[in-house]
């Protein structure tokens, strides 16, 4: 939990007698001025878009992935089921790096069946989500799948 809470969660406490124990175990925890309910309410508003946000080069384009949505280039924004975008940020967290299905398979909770199947599938659904911009995910034979590299 706590390798979680210092890498991909944002850490918010209601005030600073809350946030004490995570920040002697190093998690950086942020903290409103006023230790009220509607302050971190506040906070939480004002701090979860920019933290939820990555900006990532892929191919000739550029991808904006924020929640379960993707802007790719000009183009309007695409909302992704969670398990696709899920897919789409482990892909986007090198692009170019292959990853096995069976890494992707770790990494992403598949629900249901769980196998190297599923991956696949999921794969095709985000592909076909993307639509004019599928091409972005390619799959490498035997291999796995990637995210286009920045050209």
């Amino acid at each position: 939990m706590l390798t979680a809470l210092r890498r991909n969660v944002l850490p918010i406490g209601v005030g600073p007698v809350c946030a004490r124990r995570l920040e002697e175990a190093g998690v950086t925890v942020l903290c409103p001025e006023r230790g009220w309910l509607g302050a971190m309410v506040r906070t939480v508003e004002a701090a979860l878009p920019a933290h939820s946000r990555r900006e990532v080069r892929a191919g000739p384009s550029t991808l904006v992935l924020q929640g379960n949505a993707v802007l790719i280039d000009d183009e309007p924004p695409v909302r992704l089921p969670p398990l696709l975008a899920a897919v789409l940020r482990a892909l986007a967290e090198q692009p170019g790096r292959v990853l096995s299905r069976a890494e992707l398979l770790r990494r992403v909770r598949v629900t249901g069946r769980a196998d190297e199947h599923a991956v696949e599938a999921a794969v095709a659904r985000l592909r076909g989500a993307l639509d004019g911009q599928a091409r972005l995910v390619r799959t490498v034979p035997k291999r796995g799948y990637s995210l286009a590299a920045a050209t």
